[in-house]
C-alpha cells in the first residue's frame, strides 16, 4: 500500500478532520482514507454516467457549451 504525506494542511481542517473521526469511531488517519475513497469513487461514478451519456449522443458537445453550462451552474 502506498504512503501519502500532506503538507500545510490548515490547522481548522485538522481540528475538522479529528473531531470527524471521534464522531464516527476511527482514526483520523482511518476517516481521511474514507474520505479519499468515497470522493474516488463518486468522482468516478460521475464520470461513468457522464461516458454513458455521451454514448447516446449523436455528437459529443463542443469546449465552449461545455464551459458555458459550467458558467450557468456556477451563476
Amino acid at each position: 500500500m502506498a504512503t501519502l504525506t500532506i503538507r500545510n494542511v490548515p490547522p481548522r481542517t485538522v481540528k475538522s478532520l479529528k473531531a470527524l473521526a471521534r464522531r464516527n469511531g476511527h482514526s483520523m488517519e482511518q476517516e481521511v482514507r474514507d474520505l479519499l475513497e468515497t470522493s474516488v469513487n463518486e468522482r468516478a461514478a460521475v464520470l461513468e454516467q457522464i461516458e454513458a451519456g455521451w454514448a447516446t449522443q449523436t455528437r459529443r458537445p463542443r469546449a465552449e457549451e461545455v464551459d458555458g453550462w459550467i458558467t450557468t451552474e456556477r451563476a
